[in-house]
């Protein structure tokens, strides 16, 4: 009898283990997925070697080998109306954050989002979630009081070695000193670190969502001594060269087929300002002109501006690489959905900033203030036509990784489905199974892409964009596009991705049309954006 009893006991506690296993089991299976959003400033469509680039990109590379890249993604072609879309997943004329005909906004702490716009976090909130951001913001408010736990706030994007303002959890950190060994990318990637370790210790039972919002490689082209001699000769043909090798590589990877577009050599920066070139010389150049017309002087000083530009994106993919070791430190990786992508593209401003540019300074330097111009912009966009501020692709088109062990099975697989940044918040509202309140919120103009994690969708999702007079509009396969004070061009992207051949006068009626949708668009962004929407009781 009582070896019965034991028999029993034992065989119940091997019951309860099972049980025990089982529950633990389903409840490792119903975590929802963590979420890393990593997002460069100014980085070109090309710059990446996964995209065809000749840049060192090592540990974004492996993430586009083990996840899929979008070769149809878009922004909004500058950094706050893309940042405002990213974290919110409106068209930032819906919310106050650009202008447009009829609509008031723009870049500036004092043009305030809606009360309806709420930022992501706050919807993840909703679902348990903990949220943090480290780097650039450039949005109304603060982090920490829009809804985000932790935050480092580098607002000082000038000063790479020494900023004058940054903040921690909304509150204003001492300026950095000169010397300190302080150097912003790493900073960045420092503080993202933190959090996920804080995070692991304390709050392990929660998934969390991570804001690493790098300020490289936007100008002043600031990068550490040793990332600039790792770079080496590497741009000594000059833009012309590599723009081509580029576009070889893109056509092998399969990226872009068709036709590279034709250099504008009449297409400089968008905004002009002349003291800047009296300051940093003879040197600069306002043109991508041909490379072999430039005299050795000029030669030189272009070929370290993009070396320093390619020194800075090899350091943020270093960056980037710690924050991965930090996930799989934390067995968070598989079940990390990771998106990277730019906030605009490369960019043909020259101008000087911050503390100016001294031009006995090292180039590269906390002294010295360069801006990648249009020669190289016009390199780092390949194969695309136009920079960052212009609606044309390349603006707007950016490289876009997504990977996630535990839900995109797919493998270095290309998605060639257009999207657009406002599609995000939807995305992951979608994967963590939240529905924001119809009577709180605006409904989202982007759609979930969780369908094109799996596979290719022949959607026609429509693409609007306008920004200081360049607008446009995509709908399937068709994108009509116009610079500031230009007429309407149009593009059948499936045959002319590069937007090389214009089809408006042959097709007046497709213009029409879409240019009518356009309009219409605009009326309703107008509506949204005075709409006041109370939450009932």
């Amino acid at each position: 009898m009582k070896r019965r009893r034991v028999i029993a006991n034992h065989l119940m506690s091997i019951g309860v283990a099972i049980v025990l296993l089982m529950m633990g089991c389903a409840t490792e299976e119903a975590k929802p997925p963590n979420v890393l959003i990593i997002m460069a400033d100014d980085l070109g469509f090309s710059d990446l070697g996964c995209y065809g680039g000749e840049i060192n990109t090592p540990n974004l590379d492996k993430l586009a080998s083990a996840g899929i890249r979008f070769t149809q993604f878009n922004n909004t072609g500058r950094c706050w109306p893309t940042r405002a879309a990213l974290l919110t997943g409106y068209y930032p004329q819906q919310i106050g954050r650009d202008n447009a005909p009829g609509i008031s906004g723009g870049g500036g702490p004092n043009k305030k989002r809606p009360e309806w716009a709420n930022v992501l976090p706050r919807y993840l909130k909703e679902a348990g979630y903990r949220s943090f951001h480290s780097g650039k913001w450039h949005l109304d408010g603060m982090p920490v009081e829009s809804g985000f736990d932790r935050s480092y706030y580098l607002k000082d994007q000038h000063r790479f070695f020494n900023p004058l303002v940054h903040y921690e959890n909304d509150k204003k950190l001492p300026l950095v000193k000169m010397g300190s060994g302080y150097y912003g990318t790493i900073e960045i990637a420092d503080k993202a670190i933190e959090y996920l370790k804080e995070h692991e210790e304390k709050f392990t039972e929660k998934p969390f969502f991570s804001y690493v919002a790098f300020t490289a490689p936007h100008f002043p082209l600031h990068a550490l001594p040793e990332d600039i001699a790792s770079v080496g000769d590497r741009y000594a043909s000059g833009w012309n060269v590599m723009r081509q090798k580029r576009w070889e590589r893109i056509q092998e990877l399969g990226i872009v087929k068709g036709e590279l577009s034709k250099v504008e050599t009449d297409i400089g920066p968008p905004y002009h300002f002349p003291k800047a070139f009296e300051i940093l010389g003879d040197g600069e150049v306002n043109r991508p002109v041909p490379w072999d017309s430039l005299s050795l002087e000029q030669r030189q000083f272009q070929q370290d501006k993009m070396t320093i530009h390619a020194a800075m994106v090899e350091r943020m993919d270093k960056e980037i690489g710690r924050i991965i070791e930090q996930l799989k430190a934390m067995d968070a990786l598989d079940n990390t959905l990771i998106l990277f992508l730019s906030d605009n593209g490369a960019s043909a401003e020259i101008m000087v900033r911050g503390d100016g540019h001294d031009p006995e300074a090292l180039p590269g330097s906390a002294a010295s203030h360069l801006c990648l111009g249009p020669g190289w912009s016009n390199m780092s966009n390949t194969p695309f036509r136009r920079h960052k501020t212009w609606t044309h692709e390349g603006g707007t088109g950016t490289p876009f990784i997504a990977h996630w062990p535990g839900g995109i099975k797919a493998e270095g697989a290309l998605r060639k489905t257009h999207g657009h940044i406002t599609d995000i918040v939807p995305t992951i509202l979608d994967l963590v199974d939240v529905s924001p309140s119809d009577e709180q919120q605006m409904p989202f103009p982007g759609a979930s892409l969780q369908p094109i994690f799996k596979e290719d969708t022949n959607w026609k999702h429509p693409i609007w964009y306008y920004h200081e007079g360049n607008r446009a509009l995509r709908v399937g396969d068709w994108k009509l596009v116009a610079a500031r004070d230009e007429p309407w061009e149009l593009f059948n992207l499936k045959k002319d991705r590069t937007e090389s051949n214009n089809l408006a006068s042959e097709n007046p009626d497709k213009v029409f049309e879409l240019e009518k949708k356009w309009t219409n668009m605009l009326n309703k962004f107008r509506e949204d954006s005075l709409n006041k929407i109370e939450a009932k009781n």
